[in-house]
């Protein structure tokens, strides 16, 4: 038999000490340059979004990819890249950690657009206010000093 997988990973993590560094003018060529990394390790990205403090994306794994060293890899990637991409940014690399929720096929279409919207939601709902709402929701104990 060989192998069948289907699951849905909503990962989250923000820049170091929450810097407002992820300009609406760079945020498109990350999102290209994030997909090219996951196509390249056969990972399938359904939606990313970002605001200036943090970024969101559904993606599938390849089931040879795992999930940490995936996270990495796109971190590292991404952090020399927006340093040296033509000056546009002083970007201080990503604060360490992130969420991973995972979803159902059926949840698939509500966390696109959960995703697709989180410019709408930044207007009310703090970064910080959010993930402690993920990680309840996904009953994940955490302590709040690792939140700021």
């Amino acid at each position: 038999m060989g192998t069948y997988t289907q699951i849905f990973y909503h990962i989250v993590y923000s820049t170091k000490e929450r810097r407002l560094s992820l300009t609406p003018e760079i945020r498109q060529d990350l999102f290209r340059y994030v997909w090219g990394i996951l196509t390249e390790h056969k990972c399938r990205l359904y939606r990313i979004n970002a605001v200036d403090d943090h970024i969101h994306m559904l993606i599938s794994l390849h089931q040879d990819v795992k999930l940490s060293d995936l996270i990495k890899t796109v971190k590292v990637a991404s952090t020399k890249w927006l340093r040296r991409e033509k000056g546009r940014v002083r970007f201080p690399g990503w604060q360490s950690g992130y969420g991973a929720f995972t979803h159902s096929y059926a949840q698939k279409n509500q966390m696109i657009e959960y995703i697709k919207n989180q410019e709408q939601h930044h207007r009310t709902v703090s970064f910080t206010s959010e993930l402690r709402c993920l990680l309840k929701e996904a009953g994940i104990a955490f302590e709040e000093k690792y939140l700021r």
